[in-house]
């Protein structure tokens, strides 16, 4: 059923029911009961109709309805009835509505039910996709060699918690990747996990942000609840800075929000054993605004830096994103290496790829100098030019 549909079905529903009731009880020009026990008295009541919680009636000769309340005692309708004064009792009528609004109002009530248990599952399955294999490894990254073999390390422990309980180890529990944008944090985790051969759960600070309170420290809770279930796992959180920013004691909305998600992290992070098979990854661009609580001894042992690449790391890059491309003579390794000095691993495969397009769209031919500067400018970034 299309989720708009629903809202729109019990919304006519209840248009109904309360048009049934309204209706219903505007029927007849309502009098005092005393009034209509007068007219009883003296004989002018032409009919009675009884209903559950009103009587309506009319006087001889006349067609107007009126309408009074039912005093539901015993041996009414028999009194009427002595009096030769014709009645209607429809108060069993009443009840078998009220017994189908009753039923119908359990339907939906228990449907509506379902469907929120339903949406809860979805969301379980739905959120926080865990993948088993990323299909990127280290030789798709160039440099970084130190971090590769350091998280090999650590890793390895987290692969075979026995092997550091016997040796004395404790796992490390987080590690924070931090460095300017487009430097391969993300790329990097990911091949970790699959150079490892553990599960990988990737997220972003963005997920866990939400119109209703208390929504972001329930996805986090939600998180670390299914990177249990699929051990030995790697969670990476990218933008790690927009849930673990310091706590600000304001009192806003805003910041509660972002409090609770910070405290329930920390409670989360505590709370699963250095030996769980879970490893915490955070990337960000902004260490220094990490709440300090978070990012502790003990919570992210760990720190490194994913700066721009060296000499040799913009080398490497060179080759493997030119790979399959024909440069020209004077386009050597070295000269590549120091115009695209001070830029993120990003910003030098993004020139390469659009110089490639723009030699491609003149004839195929080889990428020259200028198709370096020209796709440098179009996406408004300074190279160093040979002087």
């Amino acid at each position: 059923m299309n989720k708009k549909i629903l809202p729109i079905l019990i919304l006519i529903l209840l248009a109904g029911c309360a048009a049934y009731f309204l209706l219903g009880s505007n029927q007849g020009n309502p009098i005092p009961y005393t009034e209509f026990k007068a007219e009883l008295e003296a004989g002018s009541v032409d009919k009675v109709d009884l209903y559950a919680d009103k009587l309506t009636f009319t006087k001889n000769g006349e067609k107007t309805l009126y309408k009074t309340d039912n005093p539901d005692r015993d041996g009414f309708k028999e009194e009427i009835l002595l009096k030769g004064i014709s009645v209607a009792d429809h108060t069993k009528e009443d009840d078998g509505i009220n017994y189908y609004l009753d039923m119908l109002f359990n339907i939906i009530f228990i449907g509506l039910l379902l469907f929120g248990i339903w949406k809860l599952v979805s969301l379980y399955r739905s959120t926080f996709r865990v993948v088993h294999h990323t299909g990127i490894k280290f030789d798709k990254i160039a440099g970084m060699n130190n971090v590769k073999r350091d998280m090999m390390l650590v890793v390895n422990f987290l692969k075979n918690p026995k092997q550091a309980q016997q040796k004395g180890i404790r796992p490390i529990k987080g590690i924070i990747l931090e460095g300017p944008p487009g430097n391969g944090k993300t790329l990097f985790a990911r091949a970790l996990a699959e150079e490892c051969g553990v599960n990988f759960i990737a997220t972003k600070g963005a997920d866990f942000q939400s119109a209703l309170m208390s929504m972001g420290a329930m996805k986090i809770k939600l998180l670390f609840r299914k990177a249990r279930a699929n051990k030995p796992c790697i969670v990476f959180i990218d933008e790690f800075d927009s849930i673990g920013e310091r706590r600000n004691y304001a009192g806003t909305g805003i910041d509660k929000e972002n409090n609770r998600i910070i405290t329930t992290m920390l409670n989360e992070m505590d709370g699963f054993s250095p030996f769980s098979g879970v490893l915490v990854i955070g990337a960000t661009n902004s260490y220094q605004s990490l709440d300090p609580a978070l990012i502790r001894a003990g919570r992210f042992d760990l720190k490194y830096h994913i700066g721009n690449p060296d000499a040799e790391t913009r080398k490497e890059l060179i080759r493997l994103y030119t790979a399959g491309k024909t440069l020209s003579p004077e386009l050597g390794e070295g000269r590549l290496s120091d115009m695209f000095k001070d830029l993120s691993c990003a910003e030098i495969e993004t020139i390469l790829n659009e110089a490639a397009q723009i030699a491609l769209t003149d004839g195929g031919r080889e990428i020259t100098p200028a198709d370096i500067a020209e796709a440098a400018a179009k996406i408004d970034v300074n190279i160093h030019q040979k002087k």
